[in-house]
C-alpha cells in the first residue's frame, strides 16, 4: 500500500474538497490542521509547499515516478488525485474538457465570487451596499447557471458524477448564508441533497469539523485573515 498523502487543510469549502475527492477514490491520507486563523499558513514548513499561503496542499509520497509532488491549488489537487486513481474525471477527451469546464467555473466564478460576498456580508468592519449587492448579485447569477446546467444533465459534467461536482459543492453548503433559497433553483436543489446524502462527501466534510469557528470573528483572526499580516512580505 502507498503511504498516506499528507493533506495540510482547514474545514473551509477549498478544503472539503480536497478530503471529499479522497473519501471518494479512497486513497490513504493524513490530515495536518493548519490553524488559518491563528496565522499558521505563514510557518515555514508550510510556506516551502505553497508559496501562496492558502490551504489546501499536499504532499503526495508516491508521486509520479515514485518522487514526492507537492501541490497546491484545490483544483489542480483534485485534477491530479483523480488522474491518479483513474476515477472521478472522464477518460473520453471531449467528456475530459467538459469535466475540466466546470472545474474551472467553480475556480473562476463561484468560489472568487461567494468568497467576496461572504467577505463583504459577513467580515467587512463596514458594511458597504455597493459591495454587497455588488456581489450578491453575482452569487445569485451564478446559481442560475449551475440550476440551467443542471437542468440539461444529471451531474456537471454530464453523466457521471466527478470532480466538478465534488469541487462545487462545499461552496453551496449553507446557501442561507448568502440569502439563497434552494427552492428557487430546483435543479440544484436536486443535485446538492444527492451530493448531501453521499457517506464520502459526509465524511470528507467532517473532517477537522470539531474546529469550525464558533461564534463571530474576533479581532486578532480577523487582522491575520484580512489585515497587514496577510500582506506582508515573506
Amino acid at each position: 500500500m502507498s503511504a498516506p498523502i499528507e493533506v495540510y487543510t482547514w474545514p473551509t469549502p477549498n478544503g472539503h474538497k480536497v478530503h471529499i475527492v479522497l473519501e471518494e477514490l479512497g486513497l490513504p491520507y493524513t490530515v495536518i490542521a493548519v490553524n488559518i486563523g491563528a496565522g499558521e499558513q505563514f510557518s515555514e514548513k508550510f510556506l516551502s509547499i505553497t508559496p501562496n499561503h492558502r490551504i489546501p496542499a499536499i504532499i503526495d509520497p508516491d508521486g509520479p515516478g515514485g518522487k514526492p509532488l507537492p501541490l497546491f491549488e484545490s483544483g489542480a489537487i483534485l485534477i491530479y488525485l483523480a488522474e491518479k486513481a483513474g476515477r472521478l474525471i472522464p477518460q473520453d477527451p471531449a467528456a475530459r474538457y467538459v469535466c475540466l469546464q466546470w472545474v474551472m467555473f467553480q475556480m473562476g466564478g463561484i468560489g472568487p465570487m461567494f468568497g467576496q460576498f461572504g467577505h463583504f456580508n459577513n467580515y467587512a468592519p463596514e458594511k458597504i451596499a455597493y459591495a454587497i449587492e455588488r456581489y450578491g448579485n453575482e452569487v445569485k447569477r451564478l446559481y442560475r447557471v449551475l440550476d440551467k446546467r443542471l437542468g440539461e444533465a444529471e451531474w456537471l459534467a454530464g453523466a457521471e458524477y466527478s470532480i466538478a461536482d465534488i469541487i462545487t459543492y462545499p461552496w453551496l453548503r449553507f446557501p442561507e448564508r448568502r440569502g439563497v433559497d434552494l427552492a428557487d433553483y430546483p435543479n440544484v436543489k436536486r443535485w446538492f441533497e444527492i451530493l448531501e446524502a453521499r457517506p464520502a462527501v459526509q465524511r470528507g466534510c467532517a473532517v477537522l469539523a470539531a474546529n469550525v469557528r464558533q461564534g463571530e470573528i474576533t479581532d486578532k483572526e480577523r487582522e491575520v485573515l484580512f489585515g497587514r499580516t496577510q500582506f506582508a512580505r515573506r
